[in-house]
């Protein structure tokens, strides 16, 4: 991730952010050649997601920092486990403090997230992808965490995909304009991707013979079961059932007819994640993974104090 010049920068940012003034406790009460150890320590069970973004802050914060990973992201934690151990001056481990926490707890939170649901549907034919509900100029992070937690991501930027939703729909009607012709002229417009479409084109062009690897992925959103046979009909290529009850999600999923990939969204949850998957869907996406997550639990503790 790190040869990502946009995470160094984002991290670069982050401490800026908090170091705008320098860290004026630290700065009046710590002689700079102290020296000292601190370990970061999980509190609670989770994924663990961020592990080299917070090296890379101690390191831009201080190169002189001794980093020591136990543990990876991916890794299984629980309440106790050590994640990592730096050693150096106790001022730079204490000015990093916050933002590699903050990273930490963030990432893994997602992560942790993430594969609550993809265990939830253990076993199912399904994906749980992310969507562009995430936090302002940390998406990059935040659909990384997500695929730490065996989730996949879903559009990554507005580039990555053409997907019709309910506001272009309205805007589009007004010009008296049948879901046909909306497709039609997505497809006619669209211009060649840069690259394959994260997560739905491979799977798709197995499952859509005409579907060519230079296309664009066009995605309908629809609300009935009518509008995703027009949809079908119409050439799409990933249909979105937008907020449909479970019996409707099972009709449009049986008319569709694998004539299109069908993905579920709107309002679904750890409780309702299995039913959703059972009814046939391809993928279904969660915006609760970023825009709502509950951190986890992660400190950063002196523990040593060398000289």
């Amino acid at each position: 991730m790190l040869n990502n010049a946009q995470i160094r920068q984002i991290i670069a940012l982050a401490l800026a952010e908090d170091l705008a003034k320098g860290d004026v406790t630290t700065n009046s009460l710590i002689p700079d050649e102290k020296i000292g150890v601190a370990s970061i320590l999980a509190q609670e069970e989770g994924i663990l997601a961020g592990v080299e973004i917070a090296e890379e802050v101690f390191r831009q914060v201080d190169t002189k920092l001794k980093i020591k990973v136990w543990l990876k992201d991916g890794a299984k934690v629980g309440s106790g486990d050590m994640i990592a151990v730096v050693e150096g001056r106790i001022a730079s481990i204490l000015k990093a403090e916050r933002t590699v926490l903050n990273f930490l707890q963030r990432l893994s939170g997602i992560a942790t997230e993430a594969n609550r649901y993809v265990k939830a549907v253990e076993g199912l034919p399904v994906r749980i992808m992310d969507t562009r509900k995430t936090t302002p100029c940390l998406r990059v992070l935040e659909k990384y965490a997500v695929k730490v937690g065996g989730g996949k991501n879903h559009r990554i930027h507005l580039g990555d995909g053409i997907l019709i939703k309910d506001n272009h729909l309205a805007a589009l009607r007004s010009e008296g304009l049948s879901i046909k012709e909306i497709i039609t002229r997505a497809r006619q417009n669209a211009p060649l991707p840069l690259r394959a479409t994260p997560s739905l084109s491979l799977r798709g062009a197995k499952r859509r013979g005409n579907l060519q690897a230079k296309q664009t992925q066009i995605e309908l959103e629809v609300k009935t079961v009518p509008e995703a046979i027009e949809a079908a009909e119409a050439g799409a290529d990933v249909i979105m059932l937008d907020n449909m009850r479970l019996e409707d999600m099972r009709e449009a999923v049986k008319a569709v007819h694998g004539r299109a990939l069908v993905e579920a969204s709107g309002r679904i949850t750890l409780d309702t994640v299995r039913a959703v998957a059972e009814t046939g869907v391809d993928f279904i996406s969660v915006g609760a993974l970023t825009h709502s997550v509950k951190a986890l639990d992660i400190s950063l503790k002196l523990d040593e104090i060398i000289s």
